[in-house]
């Protein structure tokens, strides 16, 4: 049996309804009219980056991609009403239905979460307990939420990339043996220098799949664990990786991002 090319371990992506809901939120789209060619194709271009960094982690997203394409397929079908997709009422037996009731029951239950935890942050802050008092937690330090750029946006910025780029198919069993943290130090050490760093520059000369997956993990360490930040000035444009603040500190004006975003972005 071979033995994978490279291993990565991380429970990143929320699920397939998150990535639905970041798309639909992002396009400003209705979700009670839920445009599902257009959410299929924007879907699948996020399937490819997700599959691209590790194909494991990849397989309730093809589910849903399943989902999409065959809920598709049933609105192109002709109707007794010959509406066009985007006039049919919402009913028993539009095919979007299910979906739409799955992806609102989501988004209620979202909503309600960041909810309480803003409120728990805000508690925390007014009534800190003693170190000592603290109680114990088990929480996954990888479960911390990215505040300035989502990590769908990061994973699109990354579908951008690899568009640009020809990566190399390797026909061979290749071990890539450089930790992730050289590349979170590499990174770190080079974003403090230069104050500002563009995500895109980052796989600048970089063509080998383990070598892009290894720089893209790094700098989600650096976003979650060593509060580096991440702003994107315009939609679809450039994301800018930026140091931790110091103590005190206010935040620098946002870059300009004098780049011209691409026109059907992942």
């Amino acid at each position: 049996m071979e033995t994978p090319i490279y291993r990565v371990q991380l429970d990143i992506f929320s699920g397939p309804l998150d990535l639905l809901l970041y798309l639909v939120r992002r396009s400003e789209l209705d979700v009670l009219d839920l445009p599902v060619a257009r959410i299929t194709e924007q879907f699948n271009d996020m399937l490819n980056v997700i599959e691209f960094i590790d194909l494991d982690l990849a397989g309730d997203f093809v589910m849903m991609a399943s989902s999409l394409t065959e809920i598709k397929s049933r609105l192109e079908l002709p109707r007794a009403d010959e509406l066009p997709e985007d006039e049919h009422p919402l009913g028993d037996d539009d095919p979007r239905s299910e979906l739409i009731e799955r992806l609102i029951e989501y988004k209620r239950f979202k909503d309600a979460a960041n909810q309480l935890e803003e409120r728990a942050a805000e508690w925390q802050d007014r009534y800190p307990r003693l170190a000592d008092d603290r109680p114990r937690t088990s929480k996954d330090p990888a479960s911390d939420r990215i505040k300035e750029v989502e990590l769908w946006d990061l994973v699109s910025a990354l579908g951008r990339v690899l568009r640009h780029k020809e990566v190399e198919q390797q026909t061979k069993i290749r071990y890539d043996e450089t930790p992730v943290a050289v590349y979170v130090d590499r990174i770190g050490s080079q974003v403090r220098r230069e104050g500002e760093v563009k995500f895109s520059t980052l796989f600048e000369g970089e063509n080998e799949r383990s070598r892009i997956v290894g720089l893209f993990l790094a700098v989600l360490e650096l976003l979650r664990h060593h509060h580096f930040r991440a702003e994107q000035p315009s939609e679809y444009g450039e994301i800018w990786i930026r140091p931790p603040l110091e103590s005190g500190e206010a935040p620098p004006p946002p870059a300009t991002d004098v780049t011209q975003p691409d026109e059907s972005p992942p």
